[in-house]
């Protein structure tokens, strides 16, 4: 058992934490300010090839693992890029797995080469106002009409739409009254982001102004048949292999963040002195910061558990929730208690802690809520009957 990064690892940090560093606080708290998408922070990871860091050599990527991606996605969080780095790119590391998994050769050169090499942007479409989490239950539907599916329907919490050239959609192709089982009667599509036919209107929110989230309105788009991801009806199983992938990426990203605050936290606990002392030397101010720091640790352990498993198709489904959870949890007590050392200074802007506070909501309670995955080891892991 070796827990140091290979040299490969090291040098992965290494270089992307070199290009973050020319994306300082400033640059961030002016895209927190002013919103608009960092394109150049996302050019200068194009250029250099991270954007591809899982893709497959013969498509214009690294051919890496989760592992390293995972990695590559803390080093963004902790720089101080928080989620608006992180989330920028999150997509184009894990996004099109299915395609890759069940794509056609055709398919697969078309489709993951252009966002492994960041000339196209995409969103992943899946929730909806009325379901939220029950993914089984969507009523976006797309029917089938000669060489083109029709889609009409809406899809709410739609990252980079806003930006978007194609979107991966997940959509209802058979009647839910008329499959065996909920999950059957799902189909994925690739397809282009037809703007004429799909409304997007921006959703305010708390934090991580400068990654849009948005509701998507979908009239009459036709999306031709040959962007249909495997087989009709089987769109769920698909997606399923996009979901690890993602909470490990996401926990990983947590922790970054949580990181980044207990910098911040740290070194505000060096230099600010009161009564005649710097507040660091104090056990209650030393004590909440040593156990985040502990939490974080134990989080990152998990993570790369989890990433270890996936890149050696082992089952990992409780190692990338348990990951997801801890993590989520460790980020935000870290991003917590860094506003709570810096008192009154915390709630100011310049201070940077009070945006890595609202950023990190997004990791606890993205891409599933902290009871669906304690939920999920509980029934998967324990053997206890679903509560839900």
């Amino acid at each position: 058992m070796d827990f140091a990064f290979t040299a490969e690892q090291e040098a992965i940090r290494e270089a992307v934490g070199k290009i973050c560093e020319g994306f300082d606080d400033a640059y961030w708290l002016k895209r927190d300010r002013e919103g608009g998408f960092p394109q150049d922070f996302y050019d200068a990871l194009a250029k250099d090839g991270w954007l591809g860091i899982c893709t497959p050599e013969a498509f214009g990527g690294a051919g890496l693992g989760i592992t390293e991606a995972a990695i590559m996605m803390r080093t963004i969080a902790e720089s101080g890029a928080g989620m608006s780095g992180a989330s920028a790119v999150h997509i184009n590391i894990f996004g099109l797995k299915p395609v890759d998994i069940y794509g056609t050769q055709v398919q697969k050169e078309r489709m993951i080469r252009p966002m492994a090499e960041g000339r196209e942007k995409a969103c992943f479409a899946v929730t909806e106002p009325n379901t939220g989490l029950n993914t089984t239950q969507l009523k976006l539907f797309a029917k089938r009409d000669g060489e083109v599916y029709r889609v009409t329907g809406q899809k709410v919490w739609i990252s980079t739409a806003q930006v978007a050239d194609r979107i991966l959609l997940l959509a209802r192709t058979t009647p839910l009254d008329q499959v065996k089982k909920p999950t059957h009667g799902l189909s994925l599509f690739y397809t282009r982001f037809d703007r004429d036919r799909i409304k997007v209107r921006e959703i305010e929110k708390m934090g991580r102004k400068c990654v849009d989230s948005n509701e998507l309105f979908f009239e009459d788009l036709q999306i031709p048949a040959e962007d249909l991801i495997g087989e009709e009806g089987r769109g769920f199983e698909y997606i399923l292999h996009g979901m690890n992938p993602e909470r490990i990426l996401i926990a990983a990203e947590a922790v970054g963040l949580g990181m980044a605050a207990l910098r911040k936290a740290t070194q505000y606990a060096k230099e600010r002195v009161v009564f005649n002392r710097p507040i660091g030397r104090n056990q209650g101010i030393q004590h909440p910061l040593a156990q985040n720091w502990c939490e974080l640790e134990a989080a990152w352990l998990m993570v790369m558990k989890a990433a270890w498993a996936y890149d050696r198709g082992l089952p990992c489904g409780a190692e990338a929730n348990g990951a997801k959870y801890l993590a989520g949890e460790a980020g935000f007590n870290a991003c917590q208690q860094a506003v709570m050392t810096h008192g009154g200074f915390g709630y100011a802007k310049e201070y940077h802690v009070e945006r890595y506070l609202r950023e990190v909501m997004v990791p606890r309670i993205a891409p599933v809520s902290p009871q669906l995955a304690l939920s999920f080891i509980a029934e998967r892991v324990l053997g206890l009957e679903k509560s839900y």
